[in-house]
């Protein structure tokens, strides 16, 4: 694989993906035999958080640990105390890879030009690459490909829906985003995926159109962080769109249920729903560990 970087999926080919994937696949089984890998040993990557985590920050610790390595956390805003190039030019010569959570991808994308240590997106407002990757791990463990589904995104066309839409220009399923009118997606990835899917892709407002025959449901908070302003607003928009169990079953009868955390029980997504037999929710939790430490082996190693 010849990406220096993990910004974004369309950076990668369809073959280069399956490799991560494979990769992830191995790594899990590995940890579940005990076995003990350490290809990192002794290398370290600082982690750049701007956003609160639980997922993000636990899975990178945790996975550059069990791969032999080191991660240094600190909380800090890009660019506000000294430029992104003077951080990124700094910051490479103490580390072998940096995890960048940020609002900016401006800011991610000035880190991987100014340094040579790969730089990994754990999360902008644009892109959420590491937990689609994490997520297309799951739907292979449970539905075996995914070419051929039906995914249905249910919620607005934010960050990780782009990285979804991303994810639909290297694998040959449908993608649907289920919306109210107002929230689509728009910009780069959007336009990208227009013209390169490899399925359907489409956005609608009808939930019945939308939602019928999905293999997959997926949803996520409302109000991302940062719009804790528009909430209320958000709040009465989308409830029509609550995934609940009438929602459910419009689906295909074998069709999971997919979050990628944290999430609003009683609002994007019922209790009953994200408890049943179909939500895989805490599967796409583990992954990221999986799939995250396939990252950085790729990255680093």
């Amino acid at each position: 694989m010849p990406s220096s970087d993990f910004i974004a999926l369309s950076d990668y080919t369809t073959e280069e993906l399956i490799a991560l994937l494979d990769l992830a696949k191995d790594l899990k089984q590995k940890r579940a035999n005990g076995e003990l890998y350490q290809p990192l040993l002794g290398k370290t990557i600082a982690m750049l958080f701007e956003k609160p985590s639980l997922r993000t920050r636990m899975t990178f610790e945790a996975g550059i640990f069990q791969l032999g390595g080191h991660a240094i956390f600190q909380t800090t805003k890009l660019g506000e105390r000294e430029t992104v190039p003077d951080m990124a030019r700094n910051i490479d010569r103490w580390v072998e890879g940096i995890v960048a959570r940020t609002h900016s991808h401006e800011a991610v994308l000035e880190l991987a030009e100014y340094a040579d240590a790969p730089v990994i997106n754990a999360l902008t407002d644009d892109l959420h690459p590491c937990q689609v990757l994490a997520d297309a791990q799951t739907i292979l463990e449970h539905k075996g490909s995914l070419d051929g589904l039906k995914v249905a995104f249910v919620g607005d066309g934010n960050n990780m829906f782009a990285s979804w839409a991303n994810l639909a220009t290297r694998f040959s399923f449908d993608l649907t985003l289920v919306c109210p009118e107002g929230y689509e997606l728009t910009g780069a990835a959007h336009d990208y995926a227009q013209t390169n899917a490899n399925g359907e892709y489409s956005m609608t407002n009808d939930i019945t159109a939308g939602v019928q025959g999905a293999d997959v449901i997926y949803t996520d908070v409302w109000a991302s962080m940062g719009m804790e302003e528009e909430y209320q607003q958000r709040l009465k928009e989308f409830m029509p769109y609550q995934v609940n169990e009438s929602m459910m079953a419009q689906a295909n009868d074998d069709a999971i249920f997919m979050h990628c955390l944290p999430a609003h029980r009683g609002e994007e997504v019922t209790h009953e729903v994200i408890e049943s037999k179909q939500s895989v929710v805490f599967d796409e939790a583990e992954n990221r560990l999986h799939a995250q430490k396939a990252v950085m082996v790729h990255l680093m190693k």
